[in-house]
């Protein structure tokens, strides 16, 4: 069984580990740079939820998710959030798991709208799941999403209303 915790200090580790094998990977994220201590501490910290998941039987740290406002002031309703699956968990519904609770997070904390601006046109099992919760897509991006190795991949934009 899965919880949801608020990020703080005790799972730096995990949560930098799950991140940056996205960053890495260079398939998914828009970051480059990859997180350390001091600045994944700060990053997870300064989101107005980063939600850590918890597999309850084990204590395993197993995905997470960053919420946030995707704009400022007429647009600030609007909400943003990038979810993260450790490697050897994916294929589990947990991604399903961390969508579910940020939807519900976001409507708790004010926001109107959930809104991805960079799902990756390859991201097969992100836009299936996308798909399945209700979302819709706002069109593609051509080549809006470069690749770790060079080449350019299609984005495609999605919200769902709150």
């Amino acid at each position: 069984m899965l919880k949801i915790e608020q990020y703080n200090t005790k799972y730096i580790n995990d949560a930098i580990e799950i991140w940056n094998d996205i960053v890495e990977d260079g398939v998914a994220f828009p970051q480059m740079e990859l997180l350390n201590p001091q600045t994944g501490d700060e990053f997870f910290k300064s989101q107005p939820f980063t939600g850590i998941a918890v597999d309850t039987d084990s204590g395993e740290v197993v995905g997470l998710y960053i919420l946030h406002p995707n704009n400022v002031g007429r647009c600030g309703h609007i909400s943003n959030a990038s979810y993260a699956v450790k490697k050897n968990k994916r294929g589990q519904h947990i991604g399903e798991f961390l969508v579910k609770d940020c939807l519900a997070k976001a409507k708790e904390i004010g926001f109107r709208i959930l809104q991805f601006n960079a799902v990756v046109a390859t991201n097969t099992s992100a836009l299936k799941l996308y798909k399945k919760l209700g979302f819709t897509q706002l069109g593609v991006i051509p080549k809006g999403f470069l690749l770790k190795n060079g080449s350019y991949e299609d984005i495609i934009p999605h919200y769902i209303e709150l």
